[in-house]
């Protein structure tokens, strides 16, 4: 387990592997982003993008997936305080693998509670050819493993 002492700006990771497929794009659409270039194959050849594509919302979810079977996983998270910069780059499309990658850009000791640790990291969603997808930066909250240490 990974505590807010064991964390260093400029700590990178890639990880992850999830393969989008048309039926869970059409299916977190029809629920949550309704529109048609996300659950009409016919009518998303009309729209800007051409074809049939994820919601920006989905391939955020997608990208969480990993992020939550990656790095927090291994971390003592306590949560976050949100999300910063959040960017689509370009859309995800049925057939694509996304993989992300993180960079640890801040962190500090919370003022208001010192069991707690705030971490800031640039997350970037790439499909399989490496082109960035989203990006975000992720407010993280990690307990610390010793509230009476004064580490920066």
């Amino acid at each position: 387990m990974k505590y807010y002492e064991d964390i260093e700006i400029g700590d990178t990771m890639e990880f992850g592997e999830y393969h989008v497929t048309e039926a869970e794009i059409v299916d977190f659409a029809e629920s949550y982003d309704p529109q048609p270039f996300h659950i009409d194959k016919e009518a998303a050849t009309e729209s800007a993008f051409g074809e049939l594509v994820a919601s920006g919302w989905h391939t955020a979810s997608m990208c969480m997936r990993l992020l939550a079977d990656g790095p927090i996983d291994d971390r003592a998270s306590m949560g976050a305080r949100g999300v910063d910069e959040l960017r689509w780059k370009r859309p995800v499309k049925p057939g694509d693998t996304l993989s992300i990658r993180t960079e640890v850009i801040d962190k500090r000791v919370s003022e208001s509670d010192p069991k707690r640790g705030y971490v800031d990291s640039r997350l970037e969603g790439l499909n399989q050819h490496g082109e960035v997808v989203i990006s975000w930066i992720g407010l993280g909250m990690i307990e610390r493993r010793n509230s009476d240490e004064n580490a920066e």
